[in-house]
C-alpha cells in the first residue's frame, strides 16, 4: 500500500480533519520496558510528522471548534496519558529536538504521591512469577474489562485479593517502571511552551462506575490542585480509558461546566469542523511497524473503517 501511493492519497483526501494522536509510555534505547515505545522509534514517528503535517497544540483544534471555524489542512496535536516520568525522561528532549508541542494529561493524586495509578497495579501484578493465569497477557484485557466496571472501592478490593492470592504486597510507592513525573518537572516542561499539562482526574476512576456527584468532585479536584500546584490554568481534560461505556453524557456536560474548554476520549477516530469539543477521538500509537502508523496517521485505517461499515450496513 506505501508502495502503490495509496496512504500518499489518503493523506491528501483526509487533509481537512485533524489528527489527535495518544502516546502513554516511552523508552531509552537498551531499557528492558518492551511495552514502552523506544525514542528511536518516537523519532521516526516524528520525522514524518514534521515532512507531512503541522503540529499543533490540542487547544488550537478545540478553539476552532468552539469559534465554529474551519480547520486548517494536515494539522495533528500529541497526547500523552497518566504522567509517568518517562514522558520527562524520554519524550520531552524529542519534543525540545522537534520543537513540538504536546498536550499531558496526568493524574493529580499520582503526581502527589498520594497513591499510584490501579492500572499499572494491575499491570505490575502480572508481571511477578506468583502471577496466576487469570493475570496472563492474553486474560488482562478481560480482567481489565471486569475491573472497568466496579466502583472503586470494590475494584481496589479486588486487586487486594489478587495480591493476597499471589502472597505479595503491592508496594506503597510505585516501581521506576512506574512512576510518576513530579509537579517541578511538570513546571519545567509547562515553561517551555511546548507542554500543556491537562487534568486526567484526581484517582484514575472509570467515570461511568461512580456517581455524577463523584466525578464532578474529581474534575473540579483535579483542576484546583493542578492549577495551585503548577501556577496555571488547566483547561484540558482526559477521560480514563475513554471508550464508550467509560462515561456517561451528563458526565461529558459536567466537564465543560467545571471550566474545561475540551477533552478527549481513546475511541478512534479523525477531527472534523462538526466534531464535539468535549468528546475528541485520537489516534492511538504504539510499537508497531512503521507502516501501521503511516495507514492510521495518514487516514488509510480511517477510510478502511468507514467502507467497512458501510458493508456492515
Amino acid at each position: 500500500m506505501v508502495r502503490s501511493g495509496l496512504f500518499s492519497l489518503t493523506r491528501t483526501l483526509s487533509a481537512h480533519l485533524a489528527r489527535i494522536l495518544m502516546y502513554h509510555n516511552f523508552r531509552n534505547t537498551g531499557e528492558s520496558d518492551m511495552s514502552a515505545l523506544d525514542a528511536a522509534t518516537v523519532r521516526q514517528q516524528f520525522q514524518y510528522l514534521k515532512q507531512h503535517f503541522k503540529v499543533v497544540p490540542l487547544l488550537e483544534i478545540a478553539q476552532c471548534l468552539g469559534d465554529g471555524k474551519k480547520l486548517d489542512r494536515n494539522l495533528i496535536a500529541l497526547t500523552v496519558d497518566d504522567g509517568r516520568q518517562n514522558f520527562y525522561r524520554v519524550l520531552f528532549p524529542l519534543l525540545k529536538e522537534f520543537g513540538f508541542c504536546a498536550t499531558f494529561f496526568v493524574v493529580s493524586s499520582f503526581i502527589s504521591g498520594e497513591d499510584w495509578i490501579w492500572t499499572d497495579k494491575v499491570l505490575w501484578l502480572s508481571e511477578q512469577s506468583a502471577a496466576p493465569v487469570e493475570l496472563s497477557p492474553k486474560n488482562l484485557p478481560r480482567i481489565f474489562s471486569e475491573l472497568n466496571r466496579m466502583p472503586p472501592a470494590v475494584r481496589n478490593e479486588r486487586i487486594a485479593t489478587l495480591a493476597a492470592g499471589m502472597r505479595i504486597t503491592v508496594p506503597t510507592r510505585p516501581p521506576e517502571k512506574y512512576a510518576p513525573c513530579s509537579w517541578a518537572q511538570l513546571r519545567e516542561m509547562a515553561d517551555t511552551g511546548l507542554v500543556e499539562v491537562g487534568s486526567h482526574t484526581v484517582t484514575h476512576p472509570i467515570l461511568s462506575s461512580i456517581s455524577d456527584e463523584e466525578s464532578w468532585r474529581e474534575l473540579q479536584e483535579s483542576r484546583r490542585q493542578m492549577q495551585e500546584a503548577l501556577g496555571r490554568e488547566v483547561v484540558s481534560f482526559c477521560f480514563p480509558n475513554g471508550k464508550r461505556g467509560d462515561y456517561r453524557p451528563s458526565q461529558v456536560q459536567q466537564v465543560a461546566e467545571a471550566g474545561y474548554l475540551c477533552s478527549v476520549v481513546a475511541e478512534f477516530g479523525l477531527v472534523s469542523h462538526r466534531s464535539d469539543r468535549y468528546r475528541l477521538e485520537r489516534v492511538g500509537v504504539d510499537g508497531d511497524s512503521e507502516q501501521l502508523f503511516r495507514k492510521r496517521v495518514d487516514g488509510a485505517g480511517y477510510y478502511q473503517g468507514k467502507i467497512l461499515s458501510l458493508l456492515g450496513d
